[in-house]
């Protein structure tokens, strides 16, 4: 009829599959393109430098605790340090963005640029945290009660920067907690944990001495914009020297940890492995010649971890039970 509607005109016209289909996928790419990012962001690789003698701190205590190796509980380590690291990562970048947008090492940052949302990053922030209390609550009480006390260095050190020209000690105090956490977290106590306290010392005094050693790229604009470091008080040449003295203190503490323990041959391999390293980052970073930072801060320092726990692991091999 003349004036009428089709029906046919008035149908719903079917969804393209296809469209359906990229859009999906499009969605899927981005947000792991987002997930890239704030890995990016909390430089999750890095985990390489503490993880390590968490899991040599649990398998001593596990050597005192019958000799068995518990291996949900190592799981359980892991997620906690990587959640509590992932945590602390983000808030330092979430805190420090303004001070990054302000120096040209750093200015190409995710929260920077904007590769990340400040949304994301505090979003990504929080779920590291409850990972991090999770986990510890599934580890033992003992760790969930604590757990917030290992969190307040975490807190604290990103404002360091503002307030005192040694942030580098508050860092190190973060990193100490590691090896003593998981020596908590494998027994359940900190009764006779006198070895995760000294291993905790070597393993601050170690990443505090090589944060000096990161710290001099930026002392110039550091001193230019008001944040508070020893290269920007005290200078470059004073700030390698202390990173030295903090090394050479590190060694002492390892030397004396491997006695402590009653490790043999392959910890004191790991340990001239480890006195190789230091040596060389000291060598190849000058008060002039900063341009070898990045190889000494994560090359050198990366293998330090490594070696030490692959080394003190073939000695413990021989004295735990590795049955599931």
């Amino acid at each position: 009829m003349p004036g009428a509607t089709n029906p046919r005109d008035l149908a719903v016209p079917a969804s393209d599959p296809s469209a359906s289909s990229a859009s999906v996928g499009a969605e899927s790419a981005r947000s792991r393109g987002r997930v890239k990012s704030f890995l990016r962001l909390v430089a999750i690789e890095h985990s390489v430098f503490a993880l390590p003698f968490a899991y040599l701190s649990a398998l001593v205590a596990m050597q005192v605790d019958g000799g068995r190796v518990r291996w949900v509980d190592l799981l359980l380590i892991t997620v906690a340090m990587v959640g509590a690291r992932t945590f602390a990562m983000a808030a330092n970048r979430i805190l420090d963005r303004r001070i990054d947008a302000r120096n040209p090492r750093t200015a190409n940052r995710e929260l920077v640029t904007g590769a990340v949302s400040v949304r994301t990053a505090w979003t990504g922030a929080a779920v590291a945290l409850a990972v991090f209390l999770a986990a510890a609550a599934l580890l033992n009480p003992l760790c969930l009660a604590l757990a917030p006390l290992a969190v307040v260095p975490l807190v604290v050190y990103p404002y360091g920067k503002r307030f005192t020209n040694w942030p580098h000690a508050i860092l190190a105090v973060a990193q100490a907690v590691g090896p003593v956490g998981a020596w908590l977290a494998a027994t359940g106590t900190l009764d006779g944990s006198w070895p995760a306290w000294l291993l905790g010392a070597a393993v601050g005094l170690w990443i505090g001495g090589f944060d000096l050693i990161y710290a001099c790229q930026d002392a110039e604009v550091d001193r230019e914009i008001g944040v508070h470091s020893v290269p920007a008080r005290y200078g470059k040449r004073f700030a390698l020297h202390a990173s030295t003295v903090a090394h050479v203190v590190t060694f002492a503490l390892f030397l004396w940890f491997g006695a402590l323990i009653g490790f043999g041959w392959p910890w004191w391999i790991g340990l001239t492995l480890t006195a190789v390293a230091f040596g060389y980052q000291h060598v190849v970073v000058t008060p002039t010649d900063l341009s070898k930072v990045n190889r000494a801060f994560f090359t050198a320092n990366g293998f330090v971890g490594i070696a030490l726990f692959v080394f003190a692991l073939l000695d413990l091999v021989v004295r735990l039970d590795l049955r599931p």
